[in-house]
């Protein structure tokens, strides 16, 4: 298992060294907010939090709350679009 991490770890590092991970952040953001994906979870802590009160909900709840959520409303399309952009940029290494 050490060794996944290690490879993990260096091909993030050479990622971040030719800029596309940032590239790749950038892209996925914007995937994000053409999809409505951001505005739905918005909406979804903010549902959170008026049923639960401000003062009883800790920030580690309502990431638990909303992860599977955001997993799930992440379109097939855009999923795959970037994971495509994703093997790609790791096969260019």
């Amino acid at each position: 298992m050490a060794d996944l991490e290690q490879q993990i770890i260096e091909l993030e590092d050479k990622l971040i060294e030719n800029g596309e991970h940032e590239r790749l952040k950038d892209i996925i953001h914007h995937r994000l907010v053409e999809s409505g994906v951001r505005d739905k979870l918005r909406m979804h802590c903010q549902d959170v939090i008026r049923a639960k009160g401000i003062s009883n909900v800790t920030a580690e709840e309502l990431i638990a709350e909303v992860t599977g959520a955001s997993e799930r409303l992440v379109p097939d399309a855009v999923r795959t679009e970037i994971e495509a952009r994703i093997r790609k940029s790791l096969q260019d290494l």
